[in-house]
Formats: C-alpha cells, sequence, structure tokens
C-alpha cells in the first residue's frame, strides 16, 4: 500500500516526519513541499502491478522536473519520457542513462535532435512524416543511426478534460493509425533509422484502465501486419495518463491494468514501456501558502452573491491548474484555527479575476494562517511563471526526518539580469544592477 506522505499529528500537519510548520519557518512560502518517501512507495507499487511482465517505467520528466526528483528516479532505475532538449540536459544531469530515454513530442527542433542523437538516446517517439523525414537526415549527417516508434493516435477517447486528452483524431499529437504502415515502411528502408517500437499516449489523468487497453489491442493489430511484412516491433509503448485521487475520484487500479496487460501480452516478445508522471508524484507534494488577508463579505446574508476571500501569498503563477482546468486541488489549514468554519474562495495577489487556488470551500481560517494546497506534486512548479514579475517558489524534499531544499526561491534580481545587457547605458545612472531581492 502506498504510503500516505503528508498526515496530522498532535494537530500539526506533517510531511513524512517533518511538521510543515518548521518548513514554513525555515524556508518561507509559497513553498512546494515533496515526499521522497511517497515518490519510491508510488514506483514501487506500479512496478509491482506489472510483475511478470517484460517492462521499464520511463517517468514523464514534465510532471515534474526538479533535478532532485529526477535523481530520485534514475536512483530506482526509471528510464525517463522527454519532450525537449531541456528535459534531456536535466536527464543527462543527474546521472541519467541516455540509452533508456524516450524522445516524445511533436515539434522537435534539429538542434534537440541532434543532441538526442550525439547522446544515442534509446527511441525517438515520432509524431509525424516530415519528423521522421527530418530525423533520417541528421542521422544521416552524424554519420548515426536513429532508433525510431511511430506514435499512433489510435482515436480513443480518454474520456478526461479536453486539454489533456491527447488520443483523438482532434488531437495534434500522432499520427493517424492508416497512415503508420507507409512511415514503418519508409523507416524499415532507411540505412539511418531502426524501427525499434510503437507507441501511443491517449490523455492524462484516465480513472479507467479500458480506453488504455482499448488502445493496446489496437496498436497490437498493427505490430501483426507489420510483423507480416517483415517488420518486427520491439517494445510496445502505452504512455502514460494513470489518474490520481484529487477529490474524490478513484486512484487508477493499477493492479486490475496489470493483470490485463499480462493477459494480453502472453506469449508476445514485446518488452513493455510505461511513461508514467502524475501517477507517481502528484499527491506527493503540498504547496505551502500563507494567508495575507481575510476579506469575508460585508453581510453574506442579505446578497447571495457576497463571497468571502482568503488572500494568500501563492498564485496562478506558482500553481495555474485551478484557474487553466478547472482542476480541484484540496486544501486544509496546518493547524486547527479557533474559529467558525465557512464558505471562502482562496485567491492570489495576482492582477486577474482568475488568480484563484479554490472557490467555495469550508474552512475556519484566521489571518496569517498556513494552508497546504494537496496534489501539487506535478504540473505545479514546472507549469509556474513570472507573471507579474513574482519570483517562483522555492522546493523543498522530505525524506523521513530530514529536509532538502531543492531549489531556491527566485528573486526579482534573478529575473532582471536576464533582461539589463539590453538596455542602454544611460539607465545605470539607477544602477539596477543592485536591485534587491
Amino acid at each position: 500500500m502506498t504510503m500516505t506522505a503528508f498526515e496530522f499529528r498532535d494537530g500539526v500537519l506533517h510531511a513524512e516526519d517533518v511538521p510543515l510548520t518548521t518548513i514554513a519557518e525555515q524556508f518561507g512560502t509559497p513553498t512546494f513541499v515533496y515526499s521522497q518517501g511517497y515518490f519510491e512507495q508510488r514506483y514501487a507499487a506500479l512496478r509491482a502491478a506489472l510483475d511478470g511482465i517484460d517492462h521499464e517505467l520511463c517517468y514523464a520528466v514534465k510532471a515534474n522536473s526538479n533535478l532532485s526528483v529526477l535523481h530520485t528516479f534514475a536512483q530506482l532505475g526509471a528510464g525517463f519520457d522527454i519532450v525537449s532538449g531541456g528535459e534531456l540536459q536535466r536527464v543527462l544531469t543527474v546521472g541519467g542513462d541516455p540509452a533508456r530515454v524516450l524522445f516524445s513530442g511533436v515539434g522537435k527542433t534539429v538542434a534537440e535532435i541532434d543532441l538526442a542523437l550525439k547522446h544515442q538516446i534509446g527511441c525517438f517517439n515520432v509524431e509525424s512524416a516530415e519528423e521522421l523525414e527530418r530525423l533520417a537526415a541528421r542521422a544521416a549527417l552524424l554519420h548515426t543511426i536513429a532508433p525510431v516508434s511511430i506514435r499512433v493516435n489510435p482515436n480513443v477517447d480518454a474520456a478526461t478534460h479536453p486539454y489533456i486528452s491527447t488520443g483523438l483524431k482532434t488531437n495534434k499529437f500522432g499520427v493517424p493509425a492508416e497512415q503508420a504502415p507507409a512511415l514503418y515502411r519508409f523507416a524499415a528502408a532507411h540505412p539511418a533509422l531502426r524501427v525499434v517500437g510503437i507507441d501511443c499516449h491517449i490523455g492524462s489523468q484516465i480513472a479507467d484502465p479500458a480506453p488504455l487497453l482499448e488502445a493496446m489491442n489496437n496498436l497490437l493489430a498493427l505490430v501483426d501486419n507489420l510483423a507480416a511484412e517483415g517488420i518486427v516491433i520491439e517494445h510496445l509503448d502505452l504512455g502514460g495518463g494513470l489518474g490520481v485521487t484529487y477529490d474524490d475520484e478513484p486512484d487508477f487500479a493499477a493492479g486490475a491494468y496489470g493483470a490485463a496487460l499480462r493477459t494480453a501480452l502472453k506469449d508476445r516478445h514485446l518488452k513493455l514501456l510505461l511513461e508514467p508522471g502524475r501517477f507517481l508524484v502528484a499527491n506527493g507534494g503540498v504547496l505551502l501558502t500563507r494567508i495575507e488577508y481575510l476579506k469575508p463579505a460585508a453581510d453574506a446574508a442579505s446578497d447571495g452573491d457576497a463571497k468571502n476571500f482568503a488572500i494568500v501569498d501563492a498564485a496562478m503563477n506558482d500553481l495555474i491548474r485551478p484557474a487553466l482546468y478547472q482542476a480541484h486541488h484540496g486544501i486544509e489549514t496546518v493547524q486547527p484555527a479557533a474559529v467558525d468554519a465557512r464558505r471562502w474562495d482562496i485567491v492570489g495577489p495576482v492582477c486577474e479575476s482568475g488568480d484563484f487556488l479554490a472557490k467555495d470551500r469550508l474552512l475556519a481560517l484566521e489571518s496569517a494562517s498556513l494552508l497546504a494546497v494537496h496534489s501539487a506534486g506535478a504540473y505545479g512548479m514546472v507549469q509556474s511563471s513570472n507573471y507579474n514579475t513574482r519570483g517562483r517558489a522555492a522546493e523543498v524534499m522530505v525524506n523521513g526526518a530530514t529536509v532538502r531544499r531543492i531549489r531556491h526561491r527566485e528573486t526579482v534580481r534573478d529575473q532582471i539580469a536576464l533582461e539589463l545587457d539590453g538596455l542602454p547605458a544611460s539607465v545605470f545612472d539607477v544602477d539596477l544592477r543592485q536591485t534587491g531581492s
């Protein structure tokens, strides 16, 4: 059973064995807090669900690309799924094995392809005919052979949010199944390409294994058709997208998924690759934030539209999922407050009405209350920005009773430093280089 990373002890919410109050005092807010133990146990649980299948888990770097998070999964033996040259450089920085890297994404540049070829990554997940042609040309120019897999769009509805659905014909990802054989024939005949796999990814936050299994069956039919032409597929990559609990939805049934995969892949000489991201890290992280101001409605009883606002020091630039996807994140006070609960909208200081972390939550709040925004281990920090010239949050990793800062809080000086060279010399009469944080 996967551990609970965050639980109350003696009236205080802890991350593993560390009170979140202690972390807030030491590192300030807003701060992302991660549980290393949770990441490790979640990875082990998924491996156990796939027991008996020749498989490899390639952590989806886009979910949380902090170097210490990547190092944790590298130490566990994970491969990596990347979608940019920058993500490849992060994997290499922590000692990840490039031979176990999958390069996905629809817009790979020449520079990114060359970088991946020079490091001899495990596989390029190709998403268009033009990309395959570009890859072949670059590999030939560099006198190497590119291992390829065609990402097939199986036109399967993942029944998820439209922004994170990727397996329908209306999505930009992959190639239609009817076009895939021609691409495989091109790759099999080209001296600078080597066919190694077939892959798909139908979306994220998938609750039910059924659409994943439907997509797999579509791919297996294509594998058999290619085999009849003498094109042998070595691995089957079913992507990621395994859902997690944000509110009251059930956790993805990894055990049932594994059992179905064992049955479907029995007697097939195919290695299974999966690209879990959110599933491994989402509920292993919280965003710590502190209330700056309480702004209760003057008379909520007389106005049905009146709102109680709790203005916190985190904002949509720190965690954009609620504004972007209307996503639900659980929120609770780190310590109970000695006041009555009421309905609050938890909002940030960014100058947008869309700047909210939660709406209409029943909470007992006091001025300066410390809050934990749950399920922030995935797609939190990686989607953050400097909107309103706000510095991005700090990140810390907890392992038992040990806390490590794994990213410093970004300062205004950090942001300004990237822009100073474009200013005329006369501006420096004000000496912006001395700008504080």
